[in-house]
């Protein structure tokens, strides 16, 4: 399957993310902010960042920048608590390939492999 980074400052979140995808074969490494995201999304080699967009250190938003400065091409997907459409077009602008909101609905793994399939286009 993928594999998939998850950079989420809220740890229960991060290990409920984690447990859905693993539970749908994918291969999960976490990050607790943005900064570690970044690094380890360049060092790496993920199909696929979930970025929450409100973290400490590092918000989601520079991370998001940051990678796309760098010349990362795989999706970076947010995931953010507010389902305003000035933050989902905020978190776009910033370089991610698009949103999920929080709270994580039923839905959540089918939108996965959405994203990785249009992503699988990127490269």
């Amino acid at each position: 399957m993928a594999s998939i980074l998850i950079v989420e400052d809220d740890e229960p979140i991060r290990k409920m993310l984690q447990l859905r995808l693993q539970l749908r074969g994918h291969e999960v490494e976490q990050a607790a902010n943005g900064k570690e995201g970044v690094e380890k999304a360049l060092q790496g080699s993920y199909d696929l960042v979930l970025m929450d967009m409100h973290m400490p250190v590092m918000d989601g938003h520079e991370a998001a920048l940051q990678l796309k400065k760098q010349g990362y091409n795989k999706p970076v997907i947010a995931v953010t608590a507010s389902a305003m459409s000035e933050d989902a077009e905020a978190a776009i602008k910033a370089g991610c390939n698009d949103h999920i909101c929080k709270p994580i609905g039923p839905d959540f793994e089918e939108k996965i492999e959405t994203f990785l399939a249009a992503g699988a286009g990127l490269e």
